[in-house]
């Protein structure tokens, strides 16, 4: 007992060291009796309580900032050379913060543009970060300006960020359209190493188009079904959810792919389904309505079926944008005139009185005044 007591004696001393004690209401430097009472009180207890040594197992990862990198491979993938595999390493020779399969990491480009890209190398490899890129001629100029980086080049990298989480156990079938490839292909590797019951389905246009389809062809067979547009047809949602008999379902591609599964989702025995875009998602239930640009006075015309955002590029393509989901803020406006119709949750209250996503959310009246 005397060793508690001698420890905890010990303890309350440390809490001590380096506090400041406030005047009195009189301004005399003599510590408040009851303020004093309370303090010890409390200190004697946590020391009590803390009948044990730190142990940081249990501590969450520190926060990830902006860090800075240097690509050190840029590899072409697929028959079609479409598909660049980029290499990165810290460029100061710092470890990089750990990841887990489904993170992405937010890249900042020369040109100003913020493009997310998905994680797929070894998340047991803290030196290097990798990611795969498909070459959209028209989407945008970020995957353009990622195939044309050179070997050398640094840039600032956010992250890494999960908005696709695993669950490492029971069953998971694996459901992967193109280049949604990435973010699937760390979760199966895992799933091979844990000894789970797993299942993937990777769909595509033709297999001149698959990434990593010679890693992928290595696997165990009777897990793995490649389908291909060319040869299978487009495939349906009953059809890519066939292997379900359990657990959960994980699903990246284009949005079609992801709207035949969740559709599909409720008629089989799954118990969560987890999916990620890769690009914007359908307008759903849009009404007409107009943008007005204060800057240049112009109005535009924002269709049932598009976006603001894609309505606005049509006449000033170098908005600043990157996701296009409603998630990572690049396209937050103020709003001068009218009440956004907000179909996103990244805002606060207080900041949806008078800013909006213009990837995602619209206007409920007619016409809505943007500061741009």
């Amino acid at each position: 007992m005397r060793r508690k007591l001698a420890k905890m004696t010990d303890t309350v001393d440390s809490f001590r060291q380096g506090r400041i004690v406030p005047s009195d209401l009189y301004g005399r430097s003599v510590p408040d009796q009851t303020v004093s009472i309370v303090t010890d009180a409390l200190d004697k207890w946590f020391a009590l309580l803390d009948d044990g040594e730190y142990s940081g197992e249990h501590a969450l990862p520190p926060v990830a900032r902006t860090v800075r990198l240097t690509l050190e491979q840029r590899e072409v993938l697929c028959v079609d050379e479409q598909v660049v595999r980029l290499t990165f390493r810290a460029s100061d020779g710092a470890p990089l913060a750990a990841w887990a399969p489904g993170m992405h990491l937010d890249f900042y480009l020369p040109s100003g543009r913020r493009r997310q890209y998905s994680l797929c190398g070894d998340p047991g490899d803290r030196g290097t970060y990798t990611v795969a890129v498909r070459y959209i001629p028209d989407g945008g100029g970020g995957s353009e300006e990622m195939h044309s980086l050179a070997v050398g080049t640094e840039l600032s990298v956010r992250g890494p960020r999960n908005g696709f989480p695993f669950v490492p156990c029971g069953q998971a079938v694996f459901v992967a359209g193109g280049i949604g490839i990435t973010a699937i292909l760390p979760m199966v590797r895992a799933a091979r190493t844990l000894g789970m019951d797993w299942r993937l389905v990777y769909c595509g246009r033709s297999r001149a188009s698959l990434p990593f389809l010679d890693e992928i062809e290595q696997w165990e067979i009777d897990r793995v079904t490649v389908r291909t547009d060319d040869v299978d047809g487009i495939p349906t949602g009953e059809e890519l959810l066939s292997q379900v008999e359990g657990g959960s379902v994980y699903c990246c591609g284009p949005p079609p792919m992801i709207d035949a599964v969740r559709t599909s989702f409720d008629a089989v025995p799954s118990t969560h389904l987890y999916f990620e875009r890769f690009s914007p998602p359908p307008v759903r239930n849009g009404v007409k309505f107009e943008v007005q640009l204060v800057n240049s006075g112009r109005i535009v015309t924002v269709p049932a079926d598009k976006t603001a955002l894609q309505a606005i590029r049509e006449i000033e393509p170098n908005v600043a944008y990157s996701c296009q989901q409603g998630f990572c803020g690049t396209c937050r406006t103020r709003v001068l005139s009218g009440t956004p119709e907000h179909r996103e949750n990244r805002l606060t209250a207080e900041e949806q009185r008078d800013e909006m996503l213009i990837c995602v959310s619209r206007s409920t009246g007619a016409r809505i005044v943007l500061d741009l």
